[in-house]
């Protein structure tokens, strides 16, 4: 059996911890005696989640059983954190496993100095904060999880449930990740690599107009020529002019921007539509299959027909 230790502590993001919690949980019910979970808090007393829930440990950090699997969850309360906890982490967490975060939870294990010298990533909204606060870190924005030895982390909040699936095939085998996948109606696992925030998100929105409405543009047409000449001359710019300002304001190149949403494009008709590989390369702007194909396994590590296979929802006949 394999103790999983979930450390609590106020404004936590609940999501957090009740996400792999249930992942876990799920897996004992199918396979008694695999998993024991337990939480604790630094005094073993409740703590308020960022959104008002109140979460009961089962222990005192104190006397918590010693982890196979030490998670530690993101929220509010990362920012700043009790020094006691901290102290606990860089005694107790190099004593595991396997040292797991979720989300925010990052920031906690880069304060104590556990992340030193590895590749990580986190919430995408933290993860530049997270470089320049700790450069000894090789932080990755884009994926939804990365393992780096005995250290997983992951990005926001639902991306620890793909992370405890993961583990969950990883120590149990597929069929048990299918079981508690299916029984929570989620995708048995995203790709880690997987990027975890839409074209739009990533990047900024332009201050001038011409620039939003460009960007707007190529959300709604990208099949259509989107070379930088092309998008200049919708702006009335130079090319030059055009892209320098369109990275200086949304913080991408208008090429790197054009192929987040090509990408973002094709992965959603793949998941929503039954369109051909052709039809739909066609339709983001690749042009061809094979230029989608690359595309696809340079940015999620999973060609076309297997992103489908994976993420595409079973249709069932009324």
């Amino acid at each position: 059996m394999r103790t999983l230790l979930v450390v609590l502590f106020d404004a936590v993001q609940s999501l957090d911890v009740t996400g792999p919690v249930e992942v876990f949980a799920g897996a004992e019910i199918c396979r008694p005696g695999t998993y024991r979970v337990v939480t604790a808090s630094l005094d073993g007393a409740p703590v308020r989640t960022s959104s008002g829930l109140t979460l009961v440990p089962d222990h005192a950090l104190a006397y918590a059983p010693a982890p196979h699997t030490l998670i530690v969850p993101g929220g509010q309360g990362t920012r700043s954190p009790e020094p006691r906890l901290m102290d606990w982490l860089r005694q107790h967490a190099p004593r595991a496993d396997r040292l797991v975060s979720i989300c925010t939870g990052a920031i906690l294990l880069a304060r104590a100095g556990l992340l030193d010298g590895r590749r990580a990533t986190t919430h995408w909204a933290y993860c530049d904060t997270l470089a320049r606060n700790h450069p000894e870190i090789a932080v990755d924005p884009d994926p939804i999880y990365v393992r780096d030895g005995r250290v997983v982390t992951s990005a926001g909040v639902t991306s620890g449930i793909d992370l405890a699936l993961a583990l969950i095939e990883e120590d149990l085998g597929r069929d048990t990740a299918l079981t508690v996948a299916r029984h929570l109606v989620v995708f048995l696992r995203r790709p880690g690599n997987q990027a975890q925030f839409s074209a739009q998100l990533a990047a900024q929105t332009a201050h001038r107009a011409p620039l939003r409405e460009v960007q707007q543009w190529i959300s709604e047409h990208p099949a259509d020529d989107l070379s930088v000449e092309a998008l200049a001359t919708r702006c009335r710019l130079s090319p030059r002019h055009f892209a320098r300002s369109f990275r200086a304001e949304t913080g991408l190149s208008p090429g790197r921007y054009v192929d987040r949403v090509r990408l973002e494009h094709a992965r959603r008709l793949l998941e929503d539509t039954g369109d051909g590989i052709q039809e739909i390369s066609r339709a983001s702007g690749y042009g061809t299959p094979e230029a989608m194909r690359r595309a696809f396994l340079k940015a999620l590590g999973a060609a076309p027909a297997e992103y489908r296979r994976r993420f595409r929802p079973a249709i069932t006949a009324d």
